[in-house]
């Protein structure tokens, strides 16, 4: 015989987040999430994972915790970890200080960028033509690579011209780059590009 089990109310919000972040803009799993907020940690809890809401931002995700050394039983990993090459690393500290900066000015909640303008912003890092040339001819791996951990979101495509493609910068860049992090990160990669500008 079998045993029927009442499916959980807020079961659309855990699928929603096993999938990725979620973000204010989609309503109605926003509301159940905050709805039903002390349920779902609690969820997650169970399992060995934490639920993390930025309200101020508008999203939330689930973060798998280390595992502690000394843990006998440890968990098996849900979540990969993905490292950045160095072109996606540069090209992530260059959106985050631009969402910085759009914030800054108070423009709106969703920051965009044409490819074109992104390809701009990385110039500015470089001085001599020759260098931006040799890194960033192919702009399309490290823009890949940040839309495959949700950072970035092709938002209209251009078939004709690339540079017209807009991107939408996810406010989750936040949670892989915080302000500490920003700096850490631009010292060591003006410490890196210095001299290669020799």
């Amino acid at each position: 015989m079998e045993i029927k089990i009442a499916r959980a109310p807020f079961a659309a919000v855990i699928i929603k987040l096993l999938q990725g972040p979620v973000y204010a803009d989609d309503k109605n799993i926003w509301r159940e999430l905050l709805g039903w907020q002390s349920a779902i940690q609690e969820y997650f809890g169970k399992i060995g994972m934490e639920l993390i809401i930025t309200e101020q931002d508008g999203f939330a995700r689930v973060m798998q915790p280390e595992t502690d050394e000394n843990d006998d039983n440890p968990l098996p990993r849900l979540m990969k970890k993905q490292s950045l090459n160095y072109e996606a690393t540069l090209l992530a500290v260059m959106l985050r200080e631009g969402l910085e900066e759009f914030d800054v000015k108070s423009e709106g909640t969703k920051f965009y960028l044409t490819q074109k303008e992104i390809k701009e912003r990385i110039e500015l890092f470089y001085k001599e033509q020759t260098n931006k040339s040799k890194l960033w001819k192919d702009l399309s791996k490290p823009i890949t690579s940040l839309i495959n951990i949700g950072i970035l979101k092709l938002n209209r495509e251009d078939t004709v011209n690339k540079d017209n493609n807009q991107y939408e910068i996810k406010r989750i860049i936040k949670a892989f780059i915080s302000n500490d992090k920003l700096e850490e990160i631009k010292n060591k990669l003006s410490n890196y590009v210095n001299p290669i500008q020799q």
